[in-house]
């Protein structure tokens, strides 16, 4: 299992922290795996704020019509 650590927006920050959003859209250059976790950075005017949060991987979608090749949906869930 690996901890990926990964930058976030505030507006999907939140939206993650709130349970609204359950899903995150990465370029699949990190070789994510179900049951891996991934540490949620927030990234504010080209820095870190402080808040963080960690997930697990719970399903990856890949290769599906409309998603590029290069990229990956990942299903967390709270740690």
């Amino acid at each position: 299992m690996t901890c990926h650590d990964l930058k976030i927006a505030p507006q999907f920050y939140d939206a993650v922290i709130s349970g609204e959003k359950k899903f995150e859209l990465r370029k699949n250059d990190r070789g994510f795996s179900v049951g891996d976790l991934v540490k949620l950075k927030e990234w504010v005017n080209g820095k870190y704020s402080g808040r963080e949060a960690i997930y697990r991987i719970g399903y990856i979608l890949s290769g599906y019509d409309g998603l590029d090749p290069d990229y990956v949906i990942l299903s967390i869930e709270p740690q």
